[in-house]
């Protein structure tokens, strides 16, 4: 049995699913099954654009 590499998603993808868990049409939970992510991912990825969206104004 051969490792498992690791799966990584890119800037894109990520914030595709943060803009959609803001736009609280679906659950995380529902959008952690679409996507095949744990809840807590994207959670931490929501806190982390949140965090640096003041960014995109300067």
């Amino acid at each position: 049995m051969g490792k498992q590499s690791r799966r990584k998603f890119n800037a894109e993808f990520k914030s595709k699913v943060v803009i959609e868990a803001l736009n609280e049409r679906s659950t995380i939970e529902e959008l952690a099954k679409k996507h095949m992510l744990y809840p807590n991912q994207i959670n931490l990825q929501m806190k982390e654009f949140l965090e640096k969206a003041s960014a995109a104004f300067e």
